[in-house]
């Protein structure tokens, strides 16, 4: 019988003092700022002051100003518009590669961790052998193999990605396998499917949804980091890290160029990493303060 709800002492968990955890100012401000970029990428199509794909040579590399909240690029595209476009693909990238790399190491980890012996050694044998090399490194090996472009690059974070989940599974697997309410739907002929994804997964989720939201805000470096290289989204799509490498050599007279675009990845990343934090506090007792 699944665990979800059981704490030490056979008592509920302590919801009051956990949902206190999500008013702390700094959880706060991280929901905010995250749910703030979601609300501008959802509402490009609205909030856009211009098309983000038109070239205007007529004002290319203009400063911000009331025509140009965030200035304009060297074909003379608004700065702003491209910004809230570059929200969209820069989000829902992140989120599928996490997502793609969650769903692959879930697997492979539950294997390892659940039927143990060769399928243990096999699947940690592949884990050593990603990460014996740099992530990032690995991954602009892999894009360039494939050529550029955001599919590619997405094929090839999830591939560099997957070990730390499978990792993290198996080892709840490993602890959690040998249970008392795992035994009673063993002793009962459970078959070995529904064990694994009935029973043992759902209590293994806490350091899953934990490890997956601490981890958007490096899938949103990490994507923005392979379009900057050239080996993510093409132009003339709008992307955050594109854009900073298109604009890094106006940086001299036209500093609005990268500026926006990074100060977009900034703000991202901190609100993320700051609900991530909150959100480890509210799951695991082990963090409260």
């Amino acid at each position: 019988m699944a665990a979800w709800n059981q704490v030490e002492g056979g008592k509920g968990p302590d919801w009051r003092r956990r949902l206190r955890l999500l008013r702390r100012p700094v959880t706060a401000i991280g929901l905010a700022l995250l749910l703030l970029m979601i609300v501008l990428a959802v509402l490009a199509p609205v909030l856009a002051t211009h098309d983000p794909l038109a070239p205007d040579m007529g004002h290319f590399l203009a400063g911000p100003s009331a025509a140009h909240w965030f200035g304009t690029d060297d074909l003379g595209r608004d700065i702003f518009s491209r910004t809230l476009y570059g929200a969209r693909v820069s989000l829902l990238s992140a989120l599928a590669l996490v997502m793609i790399a969650a769903a692959l190491g879930t697997l492979l980890g539950a294997l390892a961790g659940y039927l143990g012996g060769w399928v243990d050694d096999l699947i940690m044998r592949l884990t050593d052998m990603f990460l014996a090399f740099p992530g990032l490194i690995l991954a602009m090996a892999i894009a360039a193999t494939l050529g550029p472009g955001l599919f590619h690059a997405l094929i090839a974070l999830s591939l560099v990605w997957w070990p730390s989940y499978a990792r993290l599974v198996r080892g709840q697997f490993l602890t959690l396998r040998s249970v008392e309410y795992v035994e009673a739907a063993r002793a009962l002929g459970s078959p070995t499917r529904r064990i694994m994804w009935r029973e043992i997964l759902p209590n293994a989720m806490t350091p899953l949804v934990v490890q997956i939201t601490l981890d958007l805000g490096y899938a949103i470096l990490s994507t923005s980091g392979l379009s900057f290289i050239g080996l993510g989204v093409q132009a003339p799509t709008p992307e955050w890290g594109a854009m900073i490498a298109y604009g890094r050599s106006y940086m001299m007279n036209a500093w609005w160029y990268s500026t926006f675009p990074g100060l977009a990845i900034f703000v991202t990343v901190l609100g993320v990493n700051l609900l991530g934090d909150g959100i480890r506090d509210w799951l695991d007792p082990r963090h409260r303060r």
